[in-house]
């Protein structure tokens, strides 16, 4: 049961980013909207294809390892990403970037995602089995 909840958390969590990154890369001014960044000339091409790629390739890596029981790692690629986003976040505070409530709240939702990422690893990567015998333990 806990499986199949992580699952659709993570599906849910890599739908959610599907739509952030699809809509910047159909239209990068979304992330004007979204994350406050101005841009202009060809700094809009870049937008487009890094934030974008972030968003894309971490909600696909996502569903990968949320429907594929053998591929559980492909959720190490989401939590490196949001992992090192937070990393560098907690760094630029500690440099003395102006930290806001945007900051915050992109920080606490990088922490989460991270951590579901990991956590929904650490779970779904063990066999059913295993995980079987020790709640059938624990209920004793």
């Amino acid at each position: 049961m806990v499986n199949w909840v992580l699952r659709g958390a993570v599906l849910l969590w890599a739908l959610l980013f599907l739509i952030i990154g699809g809509s910047g890369f159909l239209d990068p001014m979304a992330y004007n909207e979204q994350f406050k960044i101005v841009v202009e000339g060809v700094a809009v091409n870049t937008l487009r294809a890094d934030l974008s790629a972030f968003f894309l390739v971490s909600s696909a890596s996502a569903a990968i390892g949320a429907l594929m029981p053998g591929w559980t790692r492909a959720l190490f690629v989401p939590a490196a990403l949001y992992g090192t986003a937070l990393a560098g976040r907690l760094f630029g505070a500690a440099s003395g970037d102006i930290v806001d409530g945007s900051i915050i709240q992109a920080m606490i939702i990088e922490a989460l995602s991270t951590g579901l990422m990991l956590g929904s690893w650490w779970v779904l990567s063990r066999p059913a089995s295993a995980a079987a015998g020790e709640s059938a333990d624990t209920q004793h």
